[in-house]
């Protein structure tokens, strides 16, 4: 593992940084959420920036995936609106490429790379948090479709989605792992409720989702009927080979405005303590994640 840029790696991200200070204006920070979400997205598009590490046969650049930890570390420290199409890019995207049909791929892929669709994602339930295999909404097939019954929950940009990837369960009689099926819902489809959860600034990054008797064609299965704990997994390696450089970037820059913050006000021992604590819990989460982009970059495994 080696902390520094190579010399293509920090040419890219002097480009990058070069690129955000350009565009990255004070009308683009000041946007609401959705509105400055969309503009940057689309910048970032227009750009050549969106799906750096997708094949070139799909639109993509075909980059290595440390250049895709360096974007998501940079944007994080400029502290650049949200990405609406982080799910589709960073999960749907990957998964519909390893996982989908060329039909399938012809679809959605497109779209997702100019963000023309939002996706979002419908793993965590209730009662399934981080224990995915426990999942009970249900997708049960009757002829040329599935009829999905169930509620999701922490399901970011599903207020604004118009897809979401949703892990369900076919086999009633199924425990854990077994009869999962993963299925590409088109959230425009009656019986789809979305509820925000607000936040104290208004806007509503997470939300439940709730699934009454939708209808999803069966061509919108991704992978096998029953074989929907491979695709997902699929799913969570791609969110965490490269998606962990953005949140600890966000973090760190919290966490200088903290110390810079301490540094003024002349903190006690005890908050600097604090900060130190937590600055080093940082940096192991750091390491952590360049062990996982080593992994992601040697063998193509997150």
């Amino acid at each position: 593992m080696d902390l520094r840029d190579t010399p293509a790696e920090a040419a890219f991200r002097a480009e990058l940084r070069a690129w955000i200070g350009d565009n990255l204006t004070d009308e683009v920070r000041s946007g609401r959420f959705e509105e400055a979400g969309r503009n940057w997205s689309r910048k970032l598009y227009d750009a050549g920036y969106a799906g750096l590490t997708w094949p070139k046969e799909y639109g993509g650049a075909g980059a290595p995936y440390s250049h895709q930890a360096i974007f998501l570390e940079e944007m994080a420290r400029a502290e650049a609106p949200s990405h609406l199409g982080v799910i589709g890019l960073g999960m749907a995207g990957p998964t519909i490429i390893a996982h989908g049909t060329e039909e399938q791929k012809q679809a959605r892929l497109d779209a997702i790379l100019s963000t023309e669709e939002i996706w979002c994602q419908g793993f965590s339930e209730p009662d399934a948090g981080s224990d995915l295999s426990a999942v009970r909404t249900s997708a049960i097939e009757e002829g040329d479709h599935f009829v999905v019954n169930g509620q999701k929950v922490w399901s970011s940009f599903a207020h604004i989605a118009d897809w979401c990837i949703l892990v369900t369960r076919s086999d009633p009689d199924s425990e854990r792992h077994a009869g999962l099926t993963y299925l590409i819902v088109d959230m425009h489809s009656p019986g789809v409720e979305v509820r925000p959860l607000r936040q104290i600034t208004g806007e509503a990054e997470f939300n439940e989702i709730f699934f009454t008797d939708v209808k999803v064609p069966v061509e919108n299965v991704l992978g096998e009927v029953g074989g929907g704990w491979a695709v997902a997994m699929t799913t969570l390696l791609h969110e965490r080979g490269t998606l962990g450089f953005a949140l600890t970037a966000a973090l760190e820059a919290q966490i200088r405005k903290l110390i810079t913050l301490a540094k003024e006000s002349g903190a006690t021992e005890t908050q600097r303590d604090a900060i130190a604590r937590e600055w080093i819990g940082l940096q192991a989460v750091r390491y952590t994640t360049y062990r996982s982009l080593t992994t992601l970059i040697k063998t193509g495994i997150p």
